[in-house]
């Protein structure tokens, strides 16, 4: 396709279906045109919230001591023997929609409401994944709570971000009262890596909207990608911060080398021993790389696997040396494949005995019940492991039994004797009692969909040589996934999993807002682009793309290619374009962004390509703007976490406001 472009005259004509009214002045280039210095802002201290779809937490670290990393305070409430470093995603509102509780204090308060006055309350959990499955996410969207009330999906998210955001001020502010929250934070907040543009953005509006930061600030808060913190914190990890899963042996059998015996100071000792307690909320991670890391080669790659309560996230890292960043080989992929199916699973396994119309009547009529069931059978899914060979006993609630009764018109026993799940027996102490087998079954298909999905990337030519496999998450800490993930990959590759395997995430979060470098080349996860207009060129354009507009034959809707899938995009690369407004004197330039999974896109009407987004530029009024052609140079960077955009009027050399909004569709 000839990529040389002419210069729109001013009344140039506006595509049809007003898909852009726009048409390029420069030719594209591909990213990297330009290499923009990354400005590092001044912060205090670095904040990271891990918002997880069944549990939460935060952590935080002082910009002057880097290698502590402070894990929040212990939680009110909780489960007994649970090291309640996280809490649960659980919000509870009250009637009239005001913030009451988040976490073990909304769970437990729920719990205990009367079962009439419980239906008037609204209470959420496991909500971040309506994010993750809404495929037209806007601001409106809603979120449903267990009665089936519905609120604004942002305010919930909102509710949560205050609710962690007033807890670490308050910490923080107790360690340092003089501290300005309003500029001497940055926060962090982390997501899957394979959520899309759309859910990122989502989440910064929800924080403006929680307060954590204001919109002028943007750059105060960072969207942090899941498996890449994860794999940032695997960076400083010690050899007795490991599990090696695989079948080789692993650094001498285990045992620290002479070099790491060595401690020379009592210093060195006293900071040792606060490393190695369980019971310390401060975490101290290595000045330079841990001993993993010095062994590795320049060029040697790994795979991260995210493995938490909603999706499977995987990433590919290549590690680059000597100065250790990071490098992404392979764009990020997973699915919903989290613990929550064990849970669905569990579920539909209930129904099948039960039927399917009580337990949604159940659920409907007595919510806090049905939660009180769910926390049940999840101490006893931690407790499941394949070589377990004796039953496991789910105690079922009071008012599940009561219920059942009156509502089919016979007892629980008489239905599990007539059900044909029959690893699943009745216990005399009112509990429901399942085999391993039966335990067994419903992890499988969630386990399997994972196994075959690190399968499936493994195989592909750029993933060829893979040295480790880092598994953390929540999930990762399941002894099921565990030995499927072993028995699958341990003849390929090293299987790792760190200690506090569920906290890695977040501490790497923390990690990455010090630094976020650290990361230097990224995938683009699609192919992006704007619809332009082009000279018409009988015999290669298509006759129903020309548009005749003074005399002059346009070609309408070409897709003009900012990146494409999977490729390389570094930090501070940016592609820029010029663009000049379809009228003189015209105040705001709106830019509609295509996308598209694959790369060969010729025009914005191809199959697949759909628009996900608006560039919007607002223009500032000059004097003489009515009598000129005005030149808006704008710039995008595809190499962060975020897509962001700058632009410029060229004639003033002023900065144009820019935004990009991915979810005004």
């Amino acid at each position: 396709m000839d990529r040389s472009y002419t210069p729109s005259p001013p009344n140039s004509p506006s595509l049809h279906n007003d898909s852009c009214n726009i048409a390029p002045l420069t030719p594209s280039q591909s990213p990297g045109s330009e290499r923009r210095s990354i400005r590092v802002p001044q912060f205090y201290v670095v904040v990271a919230i891990d918002f997880g779809t069944t549990s939460s937490g935060y952590a935080f670290s002082f910009c002057k001591d880097p290698e502590a990393i402070h894990m929040m305070r212990k939680w009110e409430g909780g489960d007994p023997g649970v090291a309640n470093q996280k809490t649960p995603t659980s919000l509870l509102l009250t009637p009239e929609k005001t913030f009451h509780s988040f976490g073990f204090t909304a769970r437990d308060f729920y719990h205990d409401l009367d079962p009439e006055e419980a239906r008037d309350w609204l209470y959420f959990e496991k909500f971040k994944m309506k994010i993750h499955s809404t495929t037209d996410l806007t601001m409106k969207t809603e979120l449903e709570a267990v009665n089936g009330k519905k609120v604004q999906a942002l305010e919930v998210f909102a509710h949560a971000l205050r609710f962690f955001k007033e807890h670490a001020v308050q910490e923080l502010q107790d360690q340092c009262p003089s501290l300005d929250e309003k500029e001497a934070i940055r926060w962090v907040i982390t997501v899957p890596a394979i959520w899309k543009q759309p859910a990122k953005q989502f989440m910064r509006e929800a924080a403006y909207l929680a307060g954590l930061v204001s919109p002028e600030n943007p750059e105060q808060l960072l969207i942090a990608l899941e498996p890449e913190a994860a794999s940032i914190y695997c960076r400083k990890l010690r050899l007795h911060q490991l599990i090696d899963l695989s079948s080789k042996s692993l650094f001498n059998g285990g045992f620290p080398t002479d070099r790491t015996r060595s401690i020379d100071s009592s210093f060195r000792q006293a900071r040792e021993q606060l490393r190695r307690s369980r019971h310390s909320r401060t975490f101290l991670v290595e000045t330079g790389m841990g001993e993993l890391w010095s062994e590795m080669q320049a060029g040697d790659r790994y795979i991260v696997a995210d493995c938490g309560g909603g999706t499977v996230d995987l990433t590919v890292h290549q590690i680059e040396q000597p100065q250790g960043t990071l490098k992404e080989l392979y764009k990020a992929s997973g699915g919903p494949y989290g613990s929550v199916g064990v849970d669905l699973a569990f579920e539909m396994m209930l129904c099948k005995i039960f039927s399917e119309d009580f337990i949604q009547t159940f659920k409907v009529k007595r919510p806090a019940a049905w939660v009180d069931l769910m926390i049940a059978f999840e101490a006893r899914k931690r407790t499941a492991a394949p070589q377990r060979s004796n039953h496991l006993n789910i105690s079922l609630p009071f008012s599940f039994i009561d219920f059942y009764r009156r509502y089919k018109g016979h007892n629980v026993e008489t239905a599990l004797r007539k059900s044909s799940v029959n690893f699943v027996k009745w216990s005399s102490q009112g509990m429901l009692r399942m085999s391993s087998e039966a335990m067994n079954e419903l992890f499988q298909p969630t386990i399997q969909q994972i196994v075959q999905h690190i399968g499936d990337l493994m195989n592909k030519p750029e993933v060829k040589g893979i040295k480790y496999l880092f598994l953390v998450g929540g999930f990762a800490e399941s002894p099921m996934l565990q030995n499927a993930v072993q028995t699958a990959f341990s003849e390929i590759c090293r299987v790792i999993i760190p200690q506090d395997v569920g906290l890695t995430i977040l501490k790497g979060a923390v990690l990455f807002g010090l630094d976020p470098t650290i990361v230097r080349v990224r995938r683009s996860p699609l192919t992006y682009g704007v619809g332009v207009l082009n000279k018409f060129v009988e015999g290669k354009h298509p006759q129903e793309k020309l548009l005749v507009k003074d005399g002059k034959n346009w070609c309408t809707d070409i897709f003009d290619k900012f990146v494409s899938v999977d490729q390389s995009v570094a930090l501070g690369d940016i592609v820029q374009r010029s663009y000049c407004p379809a009228r003189l004197g015209q105040r705001k330039i709106i830019i509609n962004i295509y996308c598209s999974s694959t790369d060969d896109v010729v025009y914005i009407t191809d199959p697949g390509v759909r628009k996900c987004g608006t560039i919007n530029l607002d223009l500032p009024d000059i004097s003489d703007a009515k009598t000129f052609r005005r030149e808006i140079k704008a710039s995008m960077q595809f190499g962060d976490t975020e897509i962001k955009v700058t632009a410029m009027d060229v004639k003033t050399s002023k900065t144009v406001r820019a935004a990009i909004d991915f979810l005004s569709n």
